[in-house]
């Protein structure tokens, strides 16, 4: 069977690409987020998994206003980048897994999630831009992305993508192959894009949220919709996709890593866990 060995919370932004690719990942305004990255890839080499499940949101490429799935479980060979506008970034494709995409698909129907299978998908910055810091950009592990929607209201309840995790971890167990599964949420931490509070953050909020998710999650689950964005924003209302992760994992857990910082108009996290 398969087994879950770790867990993963990154925010994304489309300004980390830049950063990286441009090697600046040493600027003094830069370096307090992406030094964090280093140890967590160190300790995500030693696991050598052999399946990423990435659970995002999608940011109008691959869906847009008119069909935005709540949920969208990828099952193919290969996911292409998206040209998000400015055009694509030099990395290859990454590598799906369609045979373990399928069985999770077939267990959460069972477990009464029906996500919309897409057999064609590209990703944009919502999985590309912090996965160069934690892998070879030659993606040597395959990635099964979950996209999450929380961009066109009605969105998923937390206590809905609480239990996404609970059924992730039921999937990776019944999964007929020994396979390590390390599980992504990404997306976050508090920001706001629009409106008079454009460029709110709250590293309070965020930095209570990380300490919850790592000791006492379930009460983020009981959280609304406003809570989230009251507290980090409009777009706050992405840390919901960091409990997927944390679900997955199970009730006890060690702390990896964990980075906070926020420079500019979004506070950025990384949180990395295994199960104790």
């Amino acid at each position: 069977m398969g087994r879950i060995v770790g867990g993963i919370g990154s925010s994304h932004a489309p300004s980390f690409g830049p950063v990286y690719d441009k090697g600046q990942q040493k600027d003094p305004m830069w370096a307090p987020l992406f030094d964090g990255y280093v140890p967590v890839r160190a300790w995500l080499e030693g696991l050598r998994p052999d399946l990423f499940i990435i659970v995002y949101n999608d940011h109008g490429n691959q869906f847009f206003f008119d069909a935005y799935p709540t949920f969208a479980l990828g099952a193919s060979e290969a996911y292409p980048q998206a040209d998000e506008g400015w055009g694509k970034r030099d990395l290859p494709d990454m590598r799906g897994d369609p045979d373990f995409s399928w069985h999770l698909a077939r267990s959460l129907v069972e477990d009464e999630f029906d996500p919309t299978i897409c057999q064609e998908m590209s990703v944009d910055h919502g999985v590309m831009s912090f996965m160069p810091m934690l892998t070879d950009t030659r993606w040597p592990v395959p990635i099964v992305p979950f996209a999450v929607n929380v961009i066109q209201h009605p969105v998923p309840k937390a206590r809905r993508l609480y239990k996404l995790g609970q059924a992730f971890r039921r999937a990776v167990e019944s999964y007929p192959k020994d396979i390590r599964v390390v599980v992504f949420g990404t997306g976050g931490l508090s920001h706001q894009l629009q409106g008079t509070r454009f460029g709110f953050t709250d590293p309070n909020w965020d930095n209570e949220f990380l300490d919850r998710l790592e000791t006492d999650p379930e009460p983020l689950a009981g959280l609304s919709h406003r809570d989230y964005m009251e507290r980090g924003g409009t777009e706050g209302i992405e840390m919901i996709n960091w409990l997927p992760m944390r679900a997955a994992l199970g009730p006890a857990v060690r702390r990896i890593g964990r980075t906070y910082h926020a420079p500019m108009i979004t506070g950025y996290g990384l949180l990395a866990l295994e199960p104790a």
